[in-house]
């Protein structure tokens, strides 16, 4: 799949996954390949990404919105918070 991780600054993050689990405002949930249609709000909290060429990535975001269509992974971030 194919993830595209955004601000109102920056693209922060593009590459391709196998998985992503995000904090949604109604729990966290995990999208795979193949994931049927989805928009929804994110909280702040930690975006887990599973990279295809091996690695994982966390990223703090403060709140945001999720897209995916056709294996393509949209995270529309309000800000991220860097350690």
């Amino acid at each position: 799949m194919k993830l595209v991780v955004l601000t109102p600054e920056e693209e922060y993050f593009s590459g391709e996954i196998t998985s992503i689990n995000v904090p949604g405002i109604a729990g966290a949930f995990e999208i795979l390949k193949g994931h049927a249609p989805i928009i929804s709000a994110l909280t702040s909290g930690t975006v887990k990404v599973a990279k295809t060429e091996g690695g994982n990535e966390n990223i703090k975001i403060t709140g945001g919105f999720i897209e995916v269509l056709n294996n393509e992974v949209s995270v529309l971030a309000s800000g991220i918070t860097k350690a």
